[in-house]
């Protein structure tokens, strides 16, 4: 498993790491739930995907920049000489160890050019459109590791999204404030009487918390389609991880439907996700019973 963990640090690299971490996201990262070989492949992934949305963020960076270098991965991952991209030549080297496509790592790219140069959403079928490049190529990455079937996608889809949207709204103060992005869909902004300057308050107006609710009711939906992943996934473990994931949605969602995240970030807390993780056990083994 070299090629998928090891990682050679040089000078040169175009990477910018900001310090965030697996530990640091909404979802498990290469769980004890996942089979011990793919773990390696699953963890090469995320550090690729964390490097590329690292020069994304990088508000040191100009966007022609940041679509410079997100171009540069994409080449070392398609086969140029990289040492100044390590994520890159690691994750070729998973790539060629497991037989998963590249695609889903040039999906997840193309997402991240779009954080470099699109700042603003029209509406929720914009927003959406950028959750399939950003978010759903994870959950397929992982399906692909595991010889699911593409019929599991849809569903994938609309859990991944949701944890994107959940993200989002978590961050909107944040985004606003260091990058001058902002996910909220204008027309929902309009609608409710609201505009982009309620996110610099010290707690949401009336009209922007309409606008969040009117985003957790769109997750409330996608989490509703996304419970029919556990069940058609045939590996034990990766069923009962994707049950655990949707657990944590709903928890998460619980959690911003009662909290401000203008006021101050809204998180899940350690009990979340234990009783996340029980709760998918439960419901994962039921399954596949």
């Amino acid at each position: 498993m070299e090629g998928a963990g090891t990682i050679t640090n040089v000078s040169a690299s175009i990477e910018t790491p900001s310090g965030k971490v697996a530990a640091d996201e909404n979802f498990p990262v290469g769980s004890f739930l996942i089979r011990r070989e793919l773990r390696p492949h699953v963890h090469a992934f995320y550090r690729f995907a964390r490097e590329a949305d690292d020069i994304a963020d990088n508000g040191a960076l100009t966007p022609e920049e940041k679509v410079r270098r997100l171009d540069r991965v994409a080449a070392v991952l398609d086969g140029a000489s990289g040492d100044d991209v390590p994520s890159a030549v690691a994750m070729r080297r998973s790539l060629a160890e497991t037989g998963v496509t590249a695609q889903h790592c040039h999906d997840i790219l193309h997402a991240f050019r779009m954080d470099a140069t699109k700042l603003r959403y029209r509406d929720w079928a914009d927003l959406m459109n950028y959750c399939r490049y950003s978010a759903s190529p994870v959950g397929r990455q992982l399906l692909d590791l595991h010889g699911e079937s593409q019929a599991t996608w849809p569903a994938n889809d609309a859990l991944c999204s949701a944890l994107q949207i959940l993200n989002h709204l978590q961050d909107c103060a944040k985004d606003y404030r260091d990058l001058d992005r902002v996910y909220l869909p204008d027309e929902d902004l309009a609608h409710f009487g609201s505009s982009i300057g309620d996110l610099t308050g010290e707690q949401s107006t009336p009209g922007l918390r309409r606008v969040l609710d009117r985003l957790l009711d769109g997750v409330d939906g996608l989490v509703a389609m996304a419970r029919k992943l556990p069940p058609d996934v045939k590996s034990p473990g990766l069923r009962r991880e994707a049950a655990v994931v949707v657990s944590l949605a709903e928890r998460l969602t619980r959690r911003l439907r009662a909290g401000d995240p203008v006021a101050g970030r809204v998180k899940l807390t350690k009990p979340d996700f234990t009783l996340a993780l029980l709760t998918g056990l439960w419901r994962g083994r039921r399954m596949g019973a």
